[in-house]
């Protein structure tokens, strides 16, 4: 399978299999739609009112010989390798809902401004405990581990944060593990102290800004209705700074009252953050808020101008990350990673206020996927395994998609939302995410 594309006037000839990535030239760049179907002198043929023979001789010795190093057109080695390997289910990673509550009324929240549909609450300690517990017995072997403070707004429950974080490095000394913890915050209670222990103890920490002042605060404003960005920009700007611009990512949303959103990334980047996101929004069908078919066309040159400045800012040496437009082409993570996704409902799991176990956060309150209870003892490992035979391959739309190697076949959570099914992908988010990676990978030709 390969897939070709041009953008920026570049053209670009992707292995999918391979993984090999390919610049062409016009001529190759035609001759290659031809190459498995017909003749040399046939193409040379075809193609003779657009250039001459030479020049298309010359391009199908280029593509037969990346053929021949199985560089273009390669098989698929994975497919029924992944079908028979088996292997035991390990959580490795947990998010913590520390706060069903929240201090801001975000428009477009997935989990009902904080309180996932129930009630407002907040997880105690011995929860927390309990969970780190069950973590380290659901681990088996593995010896690195990851915690997720998550809301709601966990600042909101800051003491039982530190009291947990405390307890796992006991533990963590105790069972042969190393924990690396993550918060997500909205930075209203930022303050010093709380920087310094974030600082001290957390791997990374995610800082929720929409971008634009005027976009941030119609979509993030306070219980009152008023905005936050004047308040928390200076906040999230010095914890940034605090971590030498590393190891954070200041994290928006766009919908469709701003579609335009690539002026909220440069906007971010003006600021000074060289660490941003800004995710689709995934709301309900005619919220008001939702992507739209129709806005497809407009967002896919959002990103395309967005890479653009992208690539001419790294020239001027003021360049940042975003994102998604990070992709390793070395491969990056291992197999099993590319083929199956975020781990969702095997390896990483969101655990309630209450102790409730879920395939992830955003399958929070829907009570027919809890998997158990980490104070009952109770963990559904039925449910954990059906969630781990999910992949690209048991996708019919991924399986046959160019880009399944890059995202993995989709958030199941998404898929579940709008197809009732986690093996049925959210189209509108595949559409999006075939074109960052497009975006992406046009970048890596420019360096």
């Amino acid at each position: 399978m390969i897939h070709k594309y041009t953008m920026h006037d570049t053209n670009i000839v992707l292995d999918i299999n391979s993984g090999a990535v390919h610049v062409f030239d016009d001529a190759a760049f035609d001759v290659v739609d031809l190459y498995k179907n017909k003749t040399k002198e046939q193409i040379i043929e075809s193609l003779s009112e657009n250039y001459t023979g030479q020049v298309i001789v010359d391009a199908y010795g280029e593509i037969a010989e990346l053929e021949s190093q199985g560089l273009l057109f390669s098989e698929d080695a994975y497919s029924d390798a992944l079908q028979k390997w088996e292997r035991k289910p390990v959580v490795k990673a947990l998010c913590l809902h520390i706060c069903h509550d929240c201090n801001l009324r975000c428009k477009y929240c997935f989990a009902s401004t904080g309180s996932f549909g129930g009630h407002r609450t907040m997880m105690d300690l011995e929860t927390g405990k309990k969970a780190i517990d069950f973590l380290i017995e659901k681990s088996a072997g593995r010896r690195n581990l990851e915690v997720d403070f998550f809301g709601g707004e966990p600042l909101m429950n800051f003491d039982v944060v530190k009291g947990i974080v405390k307890y796992a490095r006991i533990r963590e000394k105790e069972a042969g593990k190393n924990f690396r913890f993550t918060i997500t915050t909205n930075a209203v209670l930022l303050n010093e102290e709380i920087k310094d222990f974030i600082n001290a103890n957390m791997h990374n920490v995610v800082l929720s800004i929409d971008g634009r002042k005027e976009t941030n605060d119609r979509m993030r404003p306070r219980v009152d209705g008023s905005g936050t960005y004047t308040k928390i920009l200076p906040k999230i700007l010095d914890m940034a700074e605090s971590r030498n611009q590393d190891n954070y990512y200041v994290r928006g949303t766009f919908t469709r009252e701003n579609l335009d959103f690539s002026n909220d990334v440069l906007h971010l980047a003006d600021q000074g953050f060289k660490q941003i996101s800004i995710e689709p929004v995934v709301a309900a069908k005619d919220s008001g808020y939702d992507i739209r078919e129709h806005d497809i066309p407009k967002l896919f040159e959002e990103y395309e101008n967005l890479a653009r400045e992208y690539v001419k800012r790294d020239s001027e040496k003021r360049g940042f990350n975003f994102f998604h437009f990070m992709v390793d082409l070395q491969q990056g993570p291992c197999v099993i990673k590319r083929l199956g996704g975020c781990g969702s409902g095997h390896e990483y799991l969101a655990v309630t206020p209450e102790g409730d176990l879920y395939p992830c956060h955003q399958f929070v309150g829907d009570e027919k996927f809890k998997m158990g209870n980490v104070h009952e003892g109770v963990f559904n490992t039925d449910f954990q395994k059906n969630f781990q035979k999910s992949n690209v391959y048991t996708k019919k739309d991924c399986a046959e998609c160019w880009a399944k190697f890059y995202c993995s076949g989709g958030c199941a959570a998404n898929a579940y939302q709008f197809n009732n099914d986690i093996n049925v992908p959210y189209k509108i988010g595949c559409e999006l995410e075939k074109k960052r990676v497009e975006c992406a990978i046009w970048i890596k030709t420019q360096e």
